[in-house]
């Protein structure tokens, strides 16, 4: 595997999340019934978070091998979550959290200095979308759940919350793990980056720069590598690639950054998600 490139910003520290949320949101926005066995809520209170925040230690670090500093052993947490809104499935079985979302709206972003994306990438580009844009992140499902209905209840949960919001775009990176699909290193990353920036590369004027950036040159570009499924998922959606991938070393991933609005979303979707 070739030698990636070390860190060059400082890692902020993880502040304390605060005890508890009280956001009003619609009840079309949580409605109790997302799909055969499956409910979506919006986190409510710290227990609830907790819930997400240990469902993605056991995804990101148990299953990727990321490794995280945080001040909650056993959870993934960080200084943005408790600016954030945390959005879950739950099995109608077991009451389990089987899938989550977290999503940082404009105002809440203005509260912690910034998105997530901009610790990654430069994104002085998208300035303009800034009033109307959503970020979302840490997306995870259960091992045992990673099945089309979870995915599609969270996405329409999401769906619901922007319309209510009066949000157009959504911005995210998008993680590649460094063994995908049996390709190792930087190889996918750099395989997947060829293939997308032909098909699904943005209009110039909005395209962003990783503050880290994958050397995808020094990689095999020619083994061809599927993109993960949620990448699939959002370039169907009709999503675009905003630039060349990042390397996250805590989360041992290559990360690229996408935008998706919902002008763009093919007709089917938007009727599917947003009654539109």
């Amino acid at each position: 595997m070739n030698e990636l490139p070390t860190p060059t910003f400082p890692l902020s520290p993880v502040p304390p999340l605060r005890r508890v949320l009280h956001r009003p949101f619609p009840a079309a926005v949580a409605g109790p019934e997302a799909g055969p066995g499956i409910t979506v809520s919006w986190a409510r209170h710290l227990d609830e978070v907790r819930e997400a925040q240990r469902l993605r230690y056991e995804v990101f670090c148990g299953e990727m091998g990321a490794r995280l500093a945080t001040r909650v052993p056993g959870h993934d947490a960080d200084l943005f979550d408790g600016h954030c809104e945390h959005l879950l499935v739950r099995s109608t079985e077991t009451r389990q959290v089987i899938g989550t979302y977290r999503v940082l709206t404009p105002a809440q972003a203005r509260g912690v200095s910034g998105l997530y994306s901009d610790t990654e990438f430069d994104l002085w580009r998208l300035r303009a979308l800034r009033p109307r844009m959503v970020e979302m992140g840490r997306s995870c499902v259960h091992r045992d759940h990673r099945h089309g209905g979870v995915i599609l209840a969270l996405w329409g949960a999401l769906g619901e919350f922007m319309q209510c919001k009066g949000l157009d775009t959504m911005v995210g990176c998008a993680s590649i793990p460094m063994l995908h699909n049996g390709v190792v290193g930087g190889d996918a990353a750099a395989s997947i980056w060829r293939q997308l920036k032909d098909t699904h590369l943005a209009a110039i004027d909005v395209q962003v720069t990783p503050r880290l950036p994958l050397p995808v040159e020094q990689f095999d570009a020619s083994r061809h590598a599927e993109p993960p499924a949620l990448i699939k998922g959002y370039l169907r959606l009709g999503a675009k690639v905003l630039g060349p991938p990042a390397w996250d070393p805590d989360f041992n991933t290559a990360d690229l950054p996408m935008m998706m609005r919902m002008q763009d979303m093919p007709a089917r979707y938007r009727k599917h998600f947003l009654g539109a």
